[in-house]
């Protein structure tokens, strides 16, 4: 029993860390393409959804035909969500909304301005679903929380109104559709349906945006790596990774995107490793550890003894 707990730990552990540097590796590419001005925000995120729709059906083509037995595939097909057009939605306004906002504010501030809102949404949510957070709970969370502000802070300009609006509306976005993935039965199926339901909204948005549209080989190559490997597989892992984790668990680590971020920035540009870098880190993996491990942290419902 215990030996299975713990394999069931290291497969969520190891999905998440992926997940997360799938998230980061996308900070990076978008910051590539929409920072060099290399294509425009509404190109990118077709580019993005469509690329990782196909990449996506391709994988279910290969897995349900090759991989699959048939009388299993059979039995799938019966007990699937595949995925709904609101979760759907809610992945398509994420995309755009996050193009659009990162013309105008800087990486750092998109960042907090994203993950701050995804906190807070979650948060919301589980406050008005009658939950409450432990005392434990209540301080791994401030601790993380105040890591990275602490991190992003030096470098935060003031954001234009319109980009922090449109930020703070991927960030909720981003929030809903993680919550959907705590409920999934088949994250793999809905994660691939999910992507698959965006390309309407992909395509009206390719037609609006087909006359201000601008192009060169290394914006279209990043928005490719965007939603190939940084989306579509990030995504996908990270439904899988959602299952093995609890609601609060799924919210704060989160926050370790923008250290990963950073690592790739210092690798890839680099840029030297600072003290408040350093700090920041300790304070945000510290209160991941505080959440994570201790025993006591769980959602309480009010009308239910513990």
């Amino acid at each position: 029993m215990e030996s299975n707990w713990l394999i069931m730990f290291n497969k969520t552990f190891a999905l998440t860390i992926f997940a997360l540097f799938a998230f980061a590796a996308n900070s990076v590419f978008c910051r590539l393409a929409l920072g060099g001005d290399q294509i425009d925000a509404g190109s990118f995120t077709v580019i993005r959804l469509f690329s990782g729709s196909l990449f996506l059906a391709s994988l279910l083509f290969f897995k349900h035909y090759y991989l699959t037995p048939k009388n299993e595939n059979k039995k799938r097909e019966a007990t699937s969500r595949n995925g709904s057009w609101l979760n759907a939605l809610w992945l398509f306004i994420y995309a755009l909304t996050f193009s659009y906002a990162y013309i105008q504010l800087d990486t750092a501030t998109g960042a907090l301005v994203l993950f701050a809102t995804v906190q807070v949404t979650m948060l919301i949510i589980g406050l008005c679903k009658g939950r409450s957070l432990s005392i434990a709970e209540w301080s791994g969370l401030l601790l993380a929380i105040v890591g990275f502000v602490y991190l992003l802070a030096p470098q935060i300009s003031s954001p234009s109104l319109i980009a922090f609006i449109l930020m703070c509306v991927s960030g909720i976005s981003w929030a809903f559709y993680t919550l959907a993935g705590k409920q999934s039965t088949d994250p793999s199926a809905d994660t691939i349906y999910n992507f698959l339901r965006t390309l309407p909204f992909v395509f009206i948005l390719m037609l609006i945006n087909i006359e201000s549209s601008h192009l060169s080989l290394v914006g279209v190559i990043n928005a490719v790596l965007s939603g190939v490997f940084a989306s579509a597989l990030g995504y996908l892992l990270w439904y899988q990774a959602l299952k093995g984790l609890r609601h609060n668990v799924a919210a704060v680590v989160q926050l370790l995107v923008p250290v990963f971020a950073a690592i790739a920035g210092f690798i890839l540009l680099d840029e030297r490793v600072s003290i408040t870098f350093l700090i920041s880190s300790l304070m945000i993996l510290s209160g991941i550890l505080l959440v994570i491990k201790n025993p006591t942290i769980k959602f309480l419902n009010k009308h239910n003894k513990p």
